[in-house]
């Protein structure tokens, strides 16, 4: 029997998958935080219309944000099977498929966002409506990505779970860090299924106390592949 070693792909996954992470990171929190909170304004469906349209290409650059974000994670799901699917294929294709229904809920909640800019720019055959009242839907059509998100955290949040498993039983990162990310990942999928359920339950946890442990294993683990690499690994499957 041959113990498992690293190979070549499983390297240049890790890199890929400490880049992508990092980059599209880096992207959704620059759309989230600096456009689409100084863009839409919570409870005043008129004033999200006005700073909309009075910056209607800062508004379709967090559109451009979010499909990179999107694109992201699909091929960071798709380099984190590589180097995973030697300890378990079955868990590892499993971990990808939730990550993947995160991302398709990810391309949702950008559609949402061109169906607020079309709303509000009024073509022709809208302006059977009133102003307000497309306003309102405008605003509607943004307040669905909230629980979108949610729903899509759950399953990331699952598959985060999975994965820091797996980086458990590899040995490819630090025994402390995989550890950290099977919890803080469980905790934010308990989070939210319990929110889903109990919508009352953030004021006993906070909504940022959900995802972010999860984001900071994510963030650190990412960190660790694109500059330390694959560890040695344990060497758990074998091939004769």
């Amino acid at each position: 029997m041959i113990m498992s070693t690293i190979n070549e792909s499983q390297g240049k996954a890790a890199r890929v998958a400490g880049f992508t992470y990092l980059v599209t990171f880096a992207t959704v929190v620059y759309a989230n935080f600096a456009i689409h909170d100084r863009l839409n304004v919570a409870g005043d469906a008129a004033e999200t219309a006005r700073r909309i349209l009075a910056h209607e290409q800062l508004f379709r650059v967090s559109i451009a944000c979010d499909l990179i974000y999107c694109t992201g994670t699909v091929v960071l799901l798709t380099a984190l099977y590589v180097i995973l699917e030697t300890i378990s294929r079955g868990l590892a294709l499993l971990a990808a498929l939730w990550r993947l229904v995160y991302a398709l809920l990810w391309v949702q909640m950008t559609l949402n966002l061109f169906d607020a800019l079309r709303l509000l720019k009024g073509t022709r055959y809208l302006q059977v409506f009133e102003a307000e009242r497309l306003q309102a839907l405008a605003k509607l059509s943004l307040s669905a990505s909230f629980d979108q998100y949610y729903v899509g955290l759950l399953f990331g949040a699952l598959a985060s779970t999975v994965c820091g498993y797996l980086w458990l039983k590899s040995g490819y990162i630090p025994s402390a860090l995989a550890a950290f990310g099977v919890i803080a990942s469980a905790w934010g999928a308990a989070c939210t299924l319990v929110f889903i359920l109990v919508p009352s339950f953030t004021k006993m946890v906070n909504l940022w106390w959900f995802d972010t442990p999860w984001g900071v294993f994510e963030l650190a683990t990412s960190f660790w592949l694109l500059f330390r690499g694959l560890g040695p690994g344990h060497g758990q499957r074998t091939s004769s």
